[in-house]
């Protein structure tokens, strides 16, 4: 057990991956707090407290205006400051989802130059409708969260908004050259993707990408969806060979990071 990670989960109306994200961290034995955002505006908890702070998937506020557009709005008003010396003082984020959607359009993500202004954003998927499928995913960078994970990993995804898009080529040279890139949709064998493989047209077939510091982490698939063996949708016909999916080595990564750093 390692009670002394603690971890904040981020809620709000329409977050409803929380549970699942707040189970992952405590199976491996975090402290979790599972926190509403009106909360952590009026102080009543500190986001210093805390070592890993993780913005989970779901539809916050009912991804009116555009997905996880006001909820980024007030991490950017009203909480910017403490975010940016929580980066600064060597903790980890991470985003899942309408989490990376929050970060993409707080200018958390992906960080060039530590400033809060959008660079990235996640659009309508190109097929125009919700996709929910499990995908086949590159590792492409090994960053604090991906250490350590195999080269092809294979998880669930579930949006209706998944296309990334750079705001202009110089970003996606940047998080090119920088390694930014941590994730990338792929067919079966590793190839080139076509669609459903990327199931939303993004661009450069990126599925998660981190900041420069590697801490700060968004990614469209859900790791907290195949956190168990059993999850797996063909778990019945494979051999197991441990209690864990492949989305608990990035959860178990946070936590030893912490544990050896902070």
């Amino acid at each position: 057990m390692t009670p002394n990670v603690k971890v904040i989960v981020i809620r709000t109306a329409g977050t409803n991956c929380n549970e699942e994200t707040a189970f992952a961290f405590s199976r491996l034995g975090a402290h979790v707090d599972q926190v509403h955002i009106n909360a952590l505006i009026a102080g009543t908890f500190k986001l210093s407290d805390y070592h890993i702070l993780a913005l989970p998937g779901g539809f916050s506020y009912g991804d009116d205006i555009a997905s996880g557009r006001i909820l980024a709005n007030e991490l950017r008003l009203k909480l910017a400051e403490e975010i940016k010396q929580f980066i600064r003082d060597g903790k980890l984020i991470i985003g899942i989802c309408n989490g990376f959607q929050i970060l993409a359009k707080a200018g958390i993500l992906p960080g060039l130059g530590w400033k809060i202004g959008q660079e990235t954003t996640l659009f309508y998927n190109d097929s125009a409708k919700f996709e929910a499928r499990w995908v086949h995913l590159k590792v492409e960078s090994r960053c604090v969260w991906t250490k350590g994970m195999p080269g092809q990993i294979y998880l669930p995804v579930a949006h209706g908004e998944g296309k990334f898009i750079p705001r202009e080529k110089k970003v996606l040279d940047a998080l090119t050259s920088n390694g930014q890139i941590v994730l990338r949709y792929c067919a079966p064998d590793g190839s080139k993707p076509a669609y459903p493989e990327n199931p939303n047209g993004s661009t450069d077939d990126i599925a998660g990408i981190c900041d420069t510091t590697g801490r700060v982490f968004g990614l469209m698939p859900h790791p907290e969806r195949h956190f168990l063996f059993e999850q797996h949708p063909y778990w019945t016909r494979l051999k197991k060979t441990s209690d864990f999916g492949d989305g608990a080595k990035i959860f178990e990564n946070g936590i030893n990071y912490v544990k050896e750093n902070l």
